[in-house]
C-alpha cells in the first residue's frame, strides 16, 4: 500500500518532466532538422558553424561574454551583501527587500530603467544639473549589463545567503582558536565552505543571462546582439524555426555544459 501511494505521489513530477521538459527538448532538436520549407536537412548545424564572417559563432561568444559580465558583477556584489546579512539581527526582513523586485515584472522594469536613463531622464537631469550635460546612456553596452545585473542580482544573493546563514558557527570560532585573524579565517573555512551557494548563484544567473533578448532590444538598443535575440528573429521575423531550434539546441548544450562544469565534485 505504502509503495503505491509513494508511486502516485511522483507521477505528477514525472508527468511534468515528459510534458514541460523532455517534450519540448524533443521537438526543439527535432525542428532543428527541418528547412524552411520542413525538408529534412543538416544545413542549419551547417549554417551555424561556417556561416559567413561567422556570424552564429560571433553571437555565441557574445552571449558567453555578456553572460560572463554579468555574472562576474553580480557575484561581486552579492557576496559581500550576502555576508553583511548574516550578520543582521532583522536578516530575514532584510533579504525580503531585496526580493521584493523580484515580484514585479520584468517589462515593467526595463521600461522603468529607459524612463531613469533617457536622455531627459533623471540619471541625464543630474548630469546637466552638475554642468556635465547629457549623456548617451541608453542603448550601450553598460545600460544593458547594468539593467540585467540589477535584474539577476536577488538570484545570486539568495543562495549565498543561504549558505552563509546555514554555516556552523563552532567551525569559525575554531578557527579563531587556533590563531587564524579574520581575512584568514574567511579565506580559508567561510568562502571554501559557502562554495556550493556560488555555484548556485552562478548557474541561476549565467544561464538565463545566456537567452536574454528582451533587454537587448528594449535597453540595449539591438546593439547588444546575442543568440536569444537570434532564437526571436528566426521564429519572429524570418519565420525560420529549424535555424532558430538550432541556436536553441546549441543554448541548451551551452547551458548543460555550464551546468556540469559548476557542479560540486567530490574528493575520493
Amino acid at each position: 500500500m505504502k509503495k503505491t501511494t509513494s508511486r502516485l505521489f511522483v507521477l505528477p513530477y514525472v508527468l511534468w518532466i515528459l510534458l514541460f521538459v523532455l517534450a519540448p527538448v524533443a521537438m526543439i532538436v527535432f525542428q532543428s532538422f527541418l528547412d524552411i520549407e520542413h525538408h529534412f536537412t543538416l544545413d542549419n548545424y551547417k549554417t551555424f558553424f561556417s556561416a559567413q564572417n561567422w556570424t552564429y559563432l560571433k553571437m555565441s561568444f557574445n552571449s558567453i561574454l555578456y553572460a560572463g559580465i554579468i555574472t562576474l558583477v553580480t557575484l561581486l556584489i552579492s557576496y559581500p551583501t550576502a555576508f553583511f546579512l548574516t550578520q543582521l539581527k532583522h536578516r530575514q526582513l532584510w533579504l525580503m527587500l531585496i526580493i521584493l523586485p523580484t515580484w514585479v515584472n520584468l517589462l515593467l522594469k526595463a521600461y522603468a530603467f529607459i524612463g531613469i536613463f533617457g536622455q531627459n531622464g533623471s540619471v541625464n537631469q543630474f548630469l546637466t544639473f552638475i554642468g556635465l550635460g547629457p549623456q548617451q546612456i541608453l542603448f550601450t553596452d553598460f545600460s544593458f549589463i547594468f539593467v540585467a545585473s540589477y535584474i539577476e542580482l536577488p538570484f545570486m544573493i539568495l543562495p549565498i545567503f543561504n549558505v552563509l546563514d546555514d554555516m556552523d558557527q563552532n567551525l569559525i570560532n575554531a578557527s579563531f582558536d587556533l590563531g587564524a585573524n579574520r581575512w584568514q579565517t574567511f579565506r580559508r573555512v567561510i568562502f571554501p565552505l559557502s562554495m556550493n551557494g556560488v555555484r548556485s548563484g552562478v548557474q541561476s544567473v549565467f544561464i538565463p543571462s545566456l537567452s536574454l533578448f528582451m533587454l537587448t532590444r528594449l535597453v540595449g538598443g539591438n546593439r547588444v546582439i546575442t543568440l536569444g535575440t537570434a532564437i526571436e528573429q528566426h521564429f519572429l521575423t524570418t519565420q525560420n524555426w529549424g535555424m532558430g531550434s538550432t541556436i536553441g539546441v546549441v543554448l541548451i548544450v551551452a547551458m548543460l555544459l555550464t551546468m556540469w562544469l559548476t557542479k560540486e565534485r567530490r574528493k575520493e
